[in-house]
């Protein structure tokens, strides 16, 4: 049996949108199928400062080690920068940890998780070039885990706007970035989250994270959620960075709806029934909903593959999502063996137990 997944063609959108942001690069993307609503310079590498600390974020919490506790460094408690103010030899559990490194920004908390997780700071920057690699972040390379400028550091606002929309579907990073407040067992006041877009200027915002180096200039990463439709919006370099994200957001969710494609399940085609394998949600304007089409391209036969064709869904002439279709529902144990597999490669499962 053969296995394919759905692929989606996303397309720049043709919409024109009347808004303007200060950032010397910006993107809006809808977070559940990737499509980019807007951009600026989105696929140009620069300096990201401490929207690093998203990759870092992800990768401790994917590692199973949240209820751990961390023997913290010389080497991170010297750490420049941003500072949770751990103290040498001092044991908090990397959970405690992750929260410092989001809500507070702690370059001290990025160098005691990667030690911890990863073994040493440069083996845990291997682990972030690999996941960088793996989540199509193509103009991305990692050089540390807090996101001090460095010359082979840096990213783009499409691949953060890609690497926070994955992030987004993991309900621990959700907890953690959404956070107004934390208080750690190893401490007697709370961190306050530095995101002001979650605290205080914008309610639909659900996480985020901030950035500032002299050379990267303001960085930041926010997700919002309004109406069923989840975005993700990014600016770098932009010192008007909070009307930035407001303004992208409010154009977004103003001009664009989620629409279902499909729906999982089984369809009569010409007297066949064939198996749809999920549901596909969709950002369109409401022009591009008038002239959506759809058209099923059956495949010849080969083997005991189960693919049956493809279905194209277009606005206009232009593709924008390419769906498999299935000759038959598989058994549950093959949906059981590939969610497994899809775990492992996530990094949500462990690969033998």
């Amino acid at each position: 049996m053969t296995l394919l997944l759905p692929t989606f063609m996303v397309e720049k959108v043709k919409a024109n949108p009347n808004i303007s942001v200060s950032a010397e690069r910006a993107v809006l993307m809808d977070a559940e199928s990737g499509r980019v609503l807007y951009e600026k310079n989105a696929y140009d590498p620069t300096l990201i400062a401490s929207t690093t600390k998203i990759m870092t974020a992800i990768i401790a919490i994917e590692s199973g080690m949240m209820e751990e506790k961390v023997k913290v460094s010389k080497r991170a408690v010297y750490t420049e920068g941003s500072s949770i103010y751990l103290t040498e030899k001092e044991k908090i559990p990397l959970k405690d940890l992750v929260y410092g490194l989001m809500l507070r920004s702690g370059n001290d908390s990025a160098v005691a998780i990667a030690e911890h997780v990863g073994g040493s700071v440069e083996g845990f920057v291997q682990l972030m070039n690999e996941k960088a690699a793996w989540l199509g972040m193509n103009n991305s390379h990692f050089e540390n885990p807090h996101g001090l400028d460095g010359e082979t550091h840096y990213s783009s606002a499409y691949d953060l706007g890609l690497l926070m929309a994955y992030s987004m579907k993991n309900d621990t990073f959700r907890e953690v970035t959404g956070s107004e407040m934390y208080r750690s067992e190893n401490r007697e006041y709370s961190w306050k989250n530095k995101n002001k877009m979650l605290t205080q200027y914008y309610e639909p915002t659900n996480g985020g994270k901030t950035g500032f180096t002299k050379a990267a200039g303001r960085t930041l990463v926010t997700s919002a959620q309004k109406d069923g439709m989840e975005l993700i919006a990014v600016t770098l370099n932009a010192p008007d960075d909070w009307n930035d994200h407001t303004r992208m957001f409010e154009w977004g969710f103003d001009n664009f709806e989620t629409v279902k494609l499909q729906s999982e399940g089984t369809v009569e085609v010409n007297g066949q029934s064939l198996y749809i394998p999920r549901d596909i949600y969709y950002p369109l304007t409401l022009s591009e909903k008038d002239d959506l089409q759809a058209t099923f391209y059956r495949y010849e036969q080969e083997g005991d593959s189960n693919l049956a064709g493809v279905t194209y869904f277009m606005v206009g002439k232009t593709p924008v999502v390419e769906a498999p279709v299935w000759n038959e529902r598989p058994s549950q144990s093959f949906f059981s063996e590939v969610k497994n597999f899809l775990n492992r490669m996530m990094g949500v499962a462990p690969w033998s137990t």
